[in-house]
């Protein structure tokens, strides 16, 4: 073994030990979930997680997955401000491949790295009750907003966490599909952020961590900022500095840390063992949204 070797190990060690039997929320998205390298890396590094003694919670996306099968079956793909329209063929769809091809592949590269892993949807359990979301569309500046009915898209309205802390606490780890049941057994497809959102929320999760395509948040100079707080967070979506997809990520952040979560993280899921990285060094790799 190497000095450099022995020193990253040494340096990890505080880590491992803070650590230990911590809930970890990951939501998995983004290029990490197409390139097979990246996907490999993360299901290594979750199962290392596993192995150490934390008990990582992954939530994943999707889109691109949807996109491609949508194609296929000659259905068109409509977005209104952002979000998929989606009606009941698209939710058909939608569930069937996130519930089915994206989450079992998931789960079986997990299984093929040493991990013990079990696919879920919101609908297992009712482990994400859900209701229709409510959307305001402005057509135009002159004239009012108007309600946009999106289909079979949610928002969550609980979460009940049993089912996932039976898992954990048999030594597996939950791999779950953001898709949520309503009261009369309505299925809606939920934005995955929002999704592992609440899911650490409800299990008082030490971490959350969003994986990305981009480093973090950056500055006005574009530089990585390594810690952010609510203040600072305020003023950089005042001066547009953070904008775009950023803005729910970081809301999502801070509700979770006014709900119980104890630190979130955003970093880029594009780099190789990302998740270790910001778990195990010193410096990290990302940004740490604080209240």
């Amino acid at each position: 073994m190497t000095r450099n070797v022995a020193d990253i190990l040494i340096e990890a060690l505080p880590y491992i030990r803070r650590f230990s039997g911590m809930t970890i929320v990951v939501k998995y998205g983004g290029h990490a979930m197409a390139d097979e390298e990246l996907k490999i890396d993360f299901a290594r590094d979750i199962t290392l997680m596993k192995y150490v003694g934390m008990n990582p919670v992954v939530v994943h996306g999707g889109g691109p997955q949807i996109n491609k099968v949508l194609d296929q079956m000659g259905i068109t793909t409509k977005f209104i401000n952002g979000i998929r329209f989606t009606d009941e063929q698209t939710m058909d769809v939608v569930e069937m491949v996130l519930g089915g091809k994206v989450n079992k592949g998931i789960v079986a590269q997990i299984n093929r790295q040493g991990g013990k892993s079990v696919g879920l949807s919101g609908k297992d359990g009712e482990l994400i009750l859900a209701e229709k979301l409510q959307m305001m569309h402005q057509p135009e500046a002159s004239k009012p907003p108007e309600i946009i009915d999106p289909g079979h898209v949610g928002t969550v309205t609980r979460v009940n966490p049993g089912i996932i802390k039976t898992l954990s606490d048999q030594g597996f780890i939950p791999v779950i599909a953001p898709v949520g049941v309503g009261e009369g057994g309505e299925t809606y497809n939920i934005n995955a952020d929002l999704v592992a959102a609440e899911i650490s929320k409800a299990l008082s999760a030490g971490r959350l961590i969003f994986l990305t395509d981009v480093d973090g948040v950056n500055d006005a100079s574009g530089d990585l900022i390594s810690s952010i707080n609510a203040e600072t967070i305020k003023k950089m979506v005042s001066e547009q500095t953070i904008s775009g997809g950023m803005i729910p990520k970081i809301e999502y952040a801070l509700d979770g840390l006014k709900n119980g979560v104890e630190k979130v993280q955003i970093i880029n899921g594009t780099r190789r063992h990302a998740l270790i990285l910001e778990l195990f060094t010193d410096k990290g790799i990302g940004t740490e949204v604080t209240e």
